[in-house]
């Protein structure tokens, strides 16, 4: 089977009606950051609700001030509304693409650390790169989830769709293949999130189920321009064609 790992994004839809399920990998390991980020956001600090949510004014923090445990939550897939899930689109979906994508994709949330597309997580706000009190996020998951992350892909081909940052929270330890687009001879940044919105459409759409077979998926406007192999990953770099 092909699991892809994703990013999340700042942007967020808000709401949900989907029940609490059980998370990615160990619950009691994320007790320990949830109750931190709880404890910030309803403790009526406001310098520190703003420095987490990386806001300089406090009435724009008003949206995300509810208690992560007993707020509406969204299947994380759905959740997202940065440029990437823009593109991917997924209300658009066949029922059978979006069941795809929620027991294939392995979103790192910033929060919630790796879950599942699927997973029901509630609207919440951590800037990236920020701790939450003590804990910084990439190095407390990175410690306490690698090894499940592992389990979990073995026995599958990965497809590394996550911008740069998230390596901090996860690095493969087995083959994997990773993506880079160039527009006119140019590594892109606006364009890369995306068309890795819509790449992760595409796979959804087609089923694909392996590396070989996303080899041979036409995406629109992409076109091969090399593949390089360097240890354990491999890279296939794109030329966006318009």
């Amino acid at each position: 089977m092909l699991k892809i790992l994703f990013s999340p994004s700042e942007g967020k839809n808000s709401g949900g009606d989907e029940k609490k399920k059980e998370l990615f990998g160990a619950i009691d390991a994320r007790n320990e950051i949830l109750d931190a980020y709880n404890g910030i956001v309803l403790s009526d600090n406001e310098e520190k609700i703003k420095t987490l949510f990386g806001y300089k004014k406090f009435s724009e923090c008003e949206p995300y001030i509810n208690d992560i445990y007993n707020s509406s939550l969204m299947a994380a897939i759905e959740r997202y509304s940065g440029v990437a899930y823009e593109y991917l689109q997924y209300s658009t979906l066949s029922s059978d693409a979006q069941s795809f994508l929620k027991e294939n994709t392995l979103i790192f949330s910033n929060l919630y650390g790796p879950i599942l597309g699927g997973d029901t997580i509630a609207n919440y706000k951590v800037k990236q790169g920020n701790s939450i009190g003590e804990i910084a996020p990439d190095k407390f998951y990175k410690e306490r989830f690698s090894y499940q992350i592992d389990l979990y892909l073995s026995g599958n081909d990965v497809l590394d769709l996550r911008a740069g940052y998230y390596d901090k929270f996860y690095k493969p330890s087995k083959p994997y293949t990773t993506l880079k687009f160039l527009k006119n001879g140019k590594t892109v940044s606006h364009w890369a999130k995306a068309y890795r919105g819509i790449v992760l459409r595409e796979i959804a759409k087609a089923q694909i189920n392996s590396l070989d077979d996303f080899m041979h998926l036409e995406i629109e406007n992409l076109q091969i321009h090399e593949i390089k192999e360097q240890k354990l990953k491999r890279e296939i770099v794109y030329n966006i064609i318009e």
